[in-house]
């Protein structure tokens, strides 16, 4: 059974921090594709950057050069590094994989406000 577990979310100022992470079980995690997406209050899950089995990195124009997407395959994690934060950076942040099937996390909050 696939199970995506996210942690890290919180309320920061803008110009803050936050390092997410996903943790995976039920995959081969180093042959995995993990996607980070943003779901704004109101608005549809938007992706916000992914990271292949080899390394490959993609990123929204929105958030290049302000977050880092990283995995670790020992510890079956997946990071996304979050700075230099700002108020339309807020939402619930979901990681997803498909591994047959699509398979979503339960999602972290994050706020960002002054």
């Amino acid at each position: 059974q696939v199970q995506l577990v996210e942690s890290g979310g919180g309320s920061v100022q803008p110009g803050g921090s936050l390092r997410l992470s996903c943790a995976a079980s039920g995959v081969i995690f180093r042959l995995t594709t993990i996607e980070w997406y943003c779901q704004a209050p109101g608005k549809q899950r938007e992706l916000v950057a992914s990271i292949a089995s080899d390394g490959n990195t993609y990123y929204a124009d929105s958030v290049k050069g302000r977050f880092t997407i990283s995995r670790d395959n020992a510890k079956i994690t997946v990071y996304l590094e979050m700075n230099s934060l700002k108020p339309e950076d807020t939402g619930v942040y979901y990681c997803r994989t498909r591994w047959g099937l699509v398979h979503w996390g339960q999602g972290t909050q994050v706020l960002v406000s002054s």
